[in-house]
């Protein structure tokens, strides 16, 4: 079920197998840290600014792209253990930046972020993009 992993079948190596889904192994430390702490910074009604917002949040962010990155390059590289922890710190880094936007549209920690993304994943993705795919 592709909604469950958004990987197709050569990329199965980059997923974990649960009674017969694929769950992509990065998604998996992403998305249930990221809940979590978002919820847990509501509760304890976190502050919507620290100083060290941004350096933290892009430093948390980094890994996972390094690790998309490399894969993108080289598919067989990696392992999904590798990939779950980078998802982890990549849960913890969205959760930061949607707790502050959630309150305040557009803050400047969301925007760093995004930027970083889109600075590494649009040279990566053009250079990559007519790659044929394994048959």
């Amino acid at each position: 079920m592709f909604w469950l992993s958004h990987h197709h079948p050569d990329e199965y190596n980059r997923t974990y197998l649960f009674g017969g889904l694929r769950l992509c192994a990065r998604c998996l430390g992403t998305y249930p840290v990221m809940l979590a702490a978002l919820v847990a910074l509501f509760v304890v009604r976190a502050p919507l600014g620290w100083d060290w917002d941004v350096p933290v949040v892009l430093l948390l962010t980094l890994p996972a792209l390094v690790d998309w990155a490399v894969g993108r390059f080289r598919p067989a590289a990696g392992s999904n253990a590798v990939r779950t922890s980078t998802g982890i710190l990549l849960g913890l880094a969205l959760a930061r930046s949607l707790h502050v936007h959630l309150q305040r549209p557009l803050p400047g920690v969301l925007l760093a972020q995004a930027a970083l993304v889109t600075g590494v994943a649009l040279p990566v993705i053009l250079a990559t993009y007519r790659r044929p795919r394994p048959d």
